[in-house]
């Protein structure tokens, strides 16, 4: 039985890798770090991770990654953002498989390029490739999927008979996967609701109060509505998993990474402390700065991601943030 690769060992990579393994299928993760990867060969579980989460036998983890890639059936992009890039060039060059599935699991926007994950593999792979690409979204928790507990996701591809395809790959008793066609407005939502999820950390950490986060979400969701529109994507599609579950989940769960790095903030540690003690990439850090280049760029309205920018990358105090938002010029909703 052919097996399915898994590229990147952190506790999403894990989780998913565990999704497809706990379905019978032989699956090789793939991390960096030798000790990583020996760890888990060692004791069944990412202690890095997902501790306590036992990983079955037919998962096995390896830091080869062409042993990874050889073979699959399907080739599964779990690694941060700023990595992607790098790691499909590696893949490319070790001979990564023609005519399976190549699917992103990865969320941003890149920062020097301003390009979303899918025009960053689109610009990597030759265009025969194109047609086996697949992006991975929705409202998911890592440790909830791994321990098995429901949840949704949305699997978009331009294709819709390999969106369709993968839906089935990834179901479960406790997976439901819906397909999609708008690869845009799963990867702007994606990508965005990190950086919303910051402010509504901020907002938390302040104590401002249900009435500012749900406005904040609210708000948010409408930035990141406009440049899907933008950039070519439906606008609806915000509205289901890939937009609103997600950013709903982001901004309130107190598993949120980048929900916790906005939390903290607003309650006046600095970033760097922050991030200092942190074990896994908070997404919304490097975005934010993106989103608002892109934002520029596009010439899109985003008042809260400038805010959020201007907290991180101008330290700007975050009781000023809280005004100057409030205090804008009035304007419809729509």
């Amino acid at each position: 039985m052919t097996h399915a690769a898994v590229i990147g060992g952190g506790s999403w990579g894990t989780a998913l890798a565990k999704v497809l393994a706990d379905k019978g299928e032989p699956v090789r993760l793939w991390a960096r770090d030798h000790a990583h990867v020996a760890q888990m060969r060692e004791t069944h579980e990412n202690g890095r991770y997902l501790p306590g989460i036992r990983l079955p036998d037919n998962l096995v983890a390896t830091h080869d990654l062409g042993h990874a890639i050889h073979g699959a059936s399907l080739v599964l992009i779990v690694v941060p953002s700023h990595t992607l890039r790098e790691n499909v060039r590696a893949m490319r060059e070790l001979g990564l498989p023609a005519g399976v599935p190549i699917v992103s699991a990865t969320k941003g926007i890149e920062n020097e390029s301003l390009q979303l994950m899918s025009e960053v593999l689109e610009a990597e792979l030759p265009t025969s490739f194109h047609g086996q690409l697949a992006y991975l979204s929705g409202p998911s928790f890592a440790k909830e999927v791994a321990r098995g507990q429901p949840a949704a996701i949305v699997l978009a591809s331009h294709h819709e008979k390999l969106a369709e395809e993968l839906m089935g790959r990834f179901s479960s008793e406790r997976m439901r996967a819906y397909a999609n066609t708008d690869v845009v407005g799963i990867e702007v939502g994606g990508a965005l609701k990190n950086v919303i999820a910051i402010a509504a950390g901020i907002c938390d950490g302040m104590q401002l109060g249900n009435n500012a986060r749900a406005a904040l979400i609210t708000r948010g969701l409408a930035e990141i509505a406009r440049v899907a529109a933008v950039k070519g994507g439906n606008a609806l599609t915000l509205a289901g998993l890939a937009g609103l579950g997600d950013l709903v989940l982001t901004c309130t769960g107190e598993a949120s990474r980048n929900r916790t790095v906005g939390f903290e903030l607003g309650k006046g540690r600095a970033l760097a402390d922050v991030l200092a003690g942190m074990t896994q990439v908070a997404e919304g850090v490097r975005t934010a700065k993106s989103a608002r280049d892109l934002s520029l760029k596009l010439g899109v309205d985003m008042p809260i991601t400038h805010e959020v920018y201007a907290v991180l990358y101008e330290d700007k105090p975050v009781a000023r943030v809280v005004s100057d938002l409030m205090t804008r010029a009035l304007s419809r909703e729509w």
